[in-house]
């Protein structure tokens, strides 16, 4: 019969079931030995081609025929054999000479603006704003108005005042049941008994081997301490080093000549009298003395009061205490129902509740019931054989 792992006995709902791990065969590469003798190398390409003579292509290109002149060269190109620069003269100039000469006296003509503006003296506007003065009237002041004069009073009804009821409290007790209290009434009766099954715990008395399926199949490996490259001592070269460029051997100084600017030169005119500021504007309009206008106050209407403040307000004078009286309270007293009938506890769980064995799981066993150990593979899985059982004979 085919044995079994422990993790295949084990039934306490572990989910966990190993494979089986066959080793794959390794295959040992065959030793390579040499051929004797010499290497073909002949290959298809050589054995089937064949080749052809291959004649030099003629040139098609007539040969070159230099021809040698004697004589001096003629370095004048044909530009400058048919062009022939001409005398050109410059033309005169038509435009009068004029030369400006600043005068030396003061400018003293008055412009146009000067001759015909002639200055006139600002009115002030007369105000139509009316006064705020209060003008008090001369008559005397008609108070009657078209309410007081077209109101004609009428007599009133007397208001019919009805008396205030007295409360009076009933004679019959307060009825405080309500449909929950009525249809549903406690019943006193003893608690329900719990029909879960005792737990017990299965505990074993062997020491527990703190070794796992990884601590057993993957032992530590011993790692070579990585190769440290030696780097090699840095020697300086011997000699001096030669600071000598291509640009400095080869580089030829030439004395260049100053560029001359061909900008005019400026013939700035130094005048030693002192700036004028004054323009035309600032001295026919000088500045006008101005007043700030003052504040118009209102005179006041409503005299302040004289007398001392009375701190009574219209809520404090015409305010009336009245004194309280409590509210029955009409909330049921809190007392629990007791009735003489016994508690009916009975349930579905409990009547339909059918309580199974705890099953203990084999695995738990040092050597599981109705199997034998037969071996201990690499990775550490024990491996059990069941016991068949003897038939007898007929």
């Amino acid at each position: 019969m085919r044995s079994r792992c422990l993790c295949q006995i084990c039934t306490c709902g572990s989910d966990y079931r190993p494979y089986e791990i066959i080793q794959q065969p390794h295959h040992a590469p065959e030793e390579y030995k040499p051929n004797q003798g010499e290497m073909d190398l002949g290959t298809t390409y050589k054995r089937d081609f064949n080749s052809y003579k291959i004649q030099p292509v003629a040139i098609v290109r007539p040969l070159e025929r230099q021809q040698v002149k004697k004589g001096k060269l003629d370095t004048v190109p044909t530009y400058k054999d048919d062009y022939r620069a001409w005398d050109i003269q410059k033309s005169e100039l038509y435009k009068p000479e004029q030369s400006y000469y600043p005068p030396t006296v003061k400018f003293g003509n008055s412009t146009t603006f000067q001759d015909n503006y002639v200055p006139w003296e600002i009115q002030p506007r007369q105000s139509f704003k009316p006064s705020s003065v209060v003008q008090r009237p001369t008559v005397p002041f008609n108070g009657d108005t078209s309410h007081r004069l077209d109101y004609a009073p009428y007599q009133l009804e007397s208001r019919l005042v009805r008396p205030k009821e007295v409360y009076r409290p009933t004679n019959q007790p307060f009825e405080d049941l309500t449909t929950h209290r009525c249809d549903f009434q406690g019943l006193v009766g003893a608690t329900a008994k719990i029909c879960r099954p005792a737990h017990s715990r299965v505990t074993q008395n062997a020491q527990f081997e703190g070794s796992t399926e990884f601590r057993d199949s993957f032992q530590p490996w011993e790692i070579p301490p990585p190769k440290v490259k030696k780097v090699q001592e840095y020697v300086p070269p011997a000699g001096s080093m030669q600071l000598h460029s291509t640009s400095h051997l080869d580089y030829v100084p030439y004395q260049a000549e100053r560029v001359i600017p061909i900008r005019p030169i400026s013939h700035r005119r130094n005048h030693h009298f002192p700036f004028q500021g004054k323009s035309t504007t600032k001295e026919d309009f000088p500045a006008w003395e101005s007043c700030r206008q003052g504040l118009i106050k209102k005179q006041q209407q409503i005299p302040n009061p004289s007398g001392k403040f009375d701190g009574l307000s219209t809520f404090r004078s015409h305010y009336v205490p009245y004194e309280l009286i409590p509210t029955e309270s009409c909330k049921p007293v809190n007392v629990p129902l007791q009735s003489s009938c016994p508690f009916d506890d009975v349930t579905m769980y409990s009547t339909e509740y059918a309580p199974k064995k705890q099953e203990i799981c084999p695995a738990s066993y040092p050597s599981p019931p109705g199997y034998i150990f037969e071996n201990t593979n690499s990775q550490g899985h024990k491996f059990f054989r069941k016991i068949t059982p003897a038939v007898k004979a007929f």
